[in-house]
């Protein structure tokens, strides 16, 4: 299969120059290609030099998906594209990346320099005692909403550290008013 002869200046490839994710998110990568390149292998490698990236995730040469470990890349021929998504993301996950199509020759290549920012947190001050007590729960990129552990959500910490204790609060004080007068020996009639 021979490539299209590209004018001088024009790239084969291109994609973000940048992309940001969020620590515990997932990010995708959308890199485009010249017509003539459908049917090639396409590639994804991480590495500011271009000569030795270290290979990440590659297609098999069809439209098929192909996932390995937090990482995933599948080719739309049709539109000339090919996506790449990262999961799970990691602080140590920033670094430069390689939009790559293999080729003979030297392979095109477009870089994308992926930035992952700290996941932000919520600070919940409560009163669970006389004394007050802060908490931090972690909140969850949008991708990941609703997938926060039990412990880390802030309606439980809100149930357990402010609700309950109002709660039985509530009943204790109920049950004080409502208690049986001990002078009396048990008997509230002798009291009126």
């Amino acid at each position: 299969m021979k490539p299209p002869r590209n004018l001088k200046g024009s790239s084969a490839i291109s994609g973000p120059r940048a992309v940001r994710g969020v620590e515990r998110g997932s990010l995708t990568v959308r890199c485009r290609y010249d017509p003539g390149y459908e049917r090639y292998v396409k590639w994804w490698c991480r590495g500011a030099a271009w000569n030795n990236c270290r290979f990440v995730i590659k297609t098999t040469g069809s439209e098929k998906e192909v996932k390995k470990g937090r990482v995933s890349i599948r080719d739309n021929q049709k539109d000339r594209s090919f996506t790449v998504t990262m999961e799970e993301l990691r602080l140590d996950d920033s670094d430069t990346y390689w939009c790559r199509i293999e080729r003979t020759g030297p392979d095109l290549g477009n870089p994308v320099e992926v930035t992952i920012d700290p996941a932000p947190t919520v600070s919940i001050s409560t009163l669970a005692t006389s004394n007050a007590n802060m908490f931090t729960a972690p909140v969850a990129p949008k991708e990941n909403q609703g997938q926060l552990p039990l412990l880390g959500s802030v309606h439980f910490l809100l149930l357990v550290f402010l609700k309950m204790p109002l709660l039985l609060g509530m009943l204790g004080a109920v049950l004080w008013v409502n208690r049986p007068l001990r002078s009396s020996g048990g008997n509230p009639e002798k009291n009126q």
